[in-house]
């Protein structure tokens, strides 16, 4: 008797794991949410790198495909009005703005700083616009922009935009070319 079970515990020995994967090695929930974060965080870069090459390139379409499509978008832009509702209202911003520099724009956005949260994130830069008016005077803005971004249907888009320059309270004047 003692033979049959010394040969069945052989016998289920053997066979342990015979016909199976190895086990996979779970993957730290921290570290997939660090993974995903740093996703998010790649694809609101590339979304504001497509907006400033938009912007740079006068392509307004291209420049609004960066932002909610519809009329639940907010602005609160440095220029009036005081506040733009929907795309179609900043779109016009934005047309009429391109119109105003008949020669070629440049935009550098810098100092980007992303946070996200599930499905919303949002972000602070630093962008400033080199760019000749009609009348051929060079001018230089640097404006400070905060962003808010949705996940919609897989692709963040801006949502909330908050433009603003300091103001030189003594002169009561904007710096237009703040450092």
């Amino acid at each position: 008797m003692k033979a049959r079970e010394l040969l069945f515990a052989a016998l289920v020995m053997g066979c342990v794991g015979c016909g199976t994967a190895p086990a996979p090695t779970p993957v730290p929930a921290a570290d997939t949410q660090a993974q995903t974060q740093a996703k998010d965080q790649a694809d609101i870069k590339a979304l504001e790198d497509r907006f400033v090459a938009a912007f740079d390139a006068k392509d307004v379409n291209a420049v609004m495909a960066c932002y909610i499509p519809d009329e639940s978008l907010i602005v609160f832009d440095a220029t009036p009005p005081r506040q733009y509702t929907g795309a179609t209202a900043y779109k016009k911003d934005f047309t009429d703005f391109f119109a105003a520099f008949p020669t070629p724009i440049h935009m550098t956005l810098t100092d980007l700083d992303i946070t996200v949260g599930g499905d919303i994130a949002y972000s602070h830069s630093i962008q400033r616009t080199e760019a000749t008016d009609k009348k051929g005077k060079k001018m230089f803005l640097t404006v400070r922009v905060t962003d808010g971004y949705k996940r919609v249907n897989g692709q963040w888009l801006i949502s909330h935009e908050h433009v603003s320059v300091p103001v030189d309270i003594d002169k009561m004047k904007p710096d237009l070319d703040s450092k």
